[in-house]
């Protein structure tokens, strides 16, 4: 049963409280995500830029 050799205790009408905070995880999400779209958009402008100029080269 709960609560011998130290396993805790059953108690009701007790809700179990989470430790994530939903709204700063989303936030973080959020910013992840546009930080990577940005990036991404900087990696496919240098690359036609390179791409540019190999041809003016050529």
């Amino acid at each position: 049963t709960a609560g011998e050799d130290g396993l805790g205790s059953i108690r009701q009408g007790f809700v179990e409280l989470s430790n994530v905070q939903l709204v700063v995880e989303l936030t973080d999400l959020i910013t992840g995500q546009r930080a990577y779209d940005a990036n991404s958009k900087v990696i496919t402008t240098s690359d036609e830029m390179l791409a540019t100029v190999n041809g003016l080269k050529r």
